[in-house]
């Protein structure tokens, strides 16, 4: 678990530094995290679970804090009603929300670690304006095929585009700096390119389009609670295990590379996560912005720069502030409801410009 080591302090007892990291060894894995991570992580855990449960219960019909609480573990309430209205409306809107706010903010804590960019997520290097070109394609330009193909096509847009943003950026290695400015090109193309298909298409599938583009969890069922959650755990878990290989990356490649690195090799597994979370949580929930770009800086302040602890507490992070988002967005103007993409861009775009700030000084 570590080493205590002594110090001399010049007039004082030697004091002991007590070892700030946790090796966690299971057989061939080997994870170092630092000690907060396991504090912070239960801190986020029951901040969220109380969050959820709060969620779950409000709405035109709302359900006491302990009956929701009740009706998910399958216990009996008073009302009968209240088994419909959470297990069936609610929770699995709830847990999508989840689910999709982990899986971004993964996917940005990635997509910073590759490009060693704290200003980049899937967002501004164009996977995400991949992956709502090829679902709002399926959405407005072939109607008639079934929507459950919905995360497949968002899926194979946003990885399309993350392949030619890798082949162009490609100059005898994957220089960050090309990635990012490539991606960007890109972004702004493939958002044309969505914004000419809203412009002439069916006014009643656009209307289905723009709701889904402006990033909302209405209406969500457990079909995409089932379908979504694969996704989320294999390269969830996938990232985990590399975690230690973006550790490498933060180093430069010439350090990287001479610590044993395959560097392209392991930026191509990590962009695989990226690509694969980002565009089947796309798929879910539509575009929901600026939670894979706050989301690591938060962990950062919370647990420092090291991945085996980082990726699993901004993954924390994202679920919270999208549950948190979806939340205030069905309460803030009700009985109207706002799609909680807008509500993360009203929080996400003051926070980007204070980092660009920081950055400038």
């Amino acid at each position: 678990m570590g080493f205590l080591k002594e110090i001399s302090v010049p007039g004082k007892k030697q004091a002991i530094e007590r070892p700030r990291w946790l090796v966690l060894r299971t057989g061939w894995l080997s994870l170092r995290v630092d000690k907060r991570v396991p504090n912070v992580l239960l801190l986020l855990a029951l901040t969220t679970l109380a969050v959820m449960v709060w969620s779950v219960g409000q709405g035109e019909y709302p359900v006491p804090p302990l009956d929701v609480v009740r009706t998910v573990v399958g216990l009996p309430t008073d009302n009968a009603d209240y088994v419909f209205v959470v297990n069936t409306l609610r929770l699995p809107r709830t847990l999508v929300a989840w689910g999709v706010g982990m899986a971004l903010a993964i996917a940005g804590t990635i997509t910073q670690g590759i490009t060693r960019n704290p200003l980049a997520s899937p967002g501004i290097i164009g996977v995400n304006a991949g992956a709502a070109l090829a679902a709002v394609s399926l959405i407005v330009v072939f109607p008639s095929v079934p929507i459950s193909l919905l995360p497949l096509a968002a899926f194979s847009g946003a990885f399309t585009v993350a392949i030619l943003i890798y082949l162009i950026a490609w100059n005898g290695g994957s220089a960050p700096v090309r990635l990012i400015l490539v991606g960007i090109g890109f972004s702004l193309v493939a958002g044309a390119l969505t914004e000419l298909m809203v412009t002439f298409g069916n006014i009643y599938d656009v209307s289905q389009a723009l709701v889904w583009l402006a990033g909302s969890v209405y209406g969500r069922s457990w079909a995409q609670v089932v379908s979504f959650t694969p996704w989320l755990v294999v390269f969830g878990l996938l990232s985990l295990l590399l975690s230690r290989e973006l550790n490498a990356l933060q180093l430069g490649d010439d350090i990287a590379q001479g610590l044993g690195s395959r560097l392209e090799w392991q930026r191509g597994w990590l962009l695989l996560c990226s690509v694969a979370l980002a565009g089947s949580a796309v798929a879910t929930a539509g575009s929901i912005g600026f939670v894979g770009l706050m989301s690591p800086h938060i962990a950062r302040q919370l647990v420092g720069p090291s991945h085996e602890g980082l990726l699993p507490v901004a993954a924390l992070t994202g679920g919270l502030v999208v549950v948190a988002a979806d939340l205030i967005g069905r309460l803030l103007f009700a009985p109207i409801e706002l799609p909680c993409g807008i509500v993360t861009a009203v929080i996400g775009a003051p926070y980007f410009l204070y980092l660009l700030l920081r950055a400038r000084k």
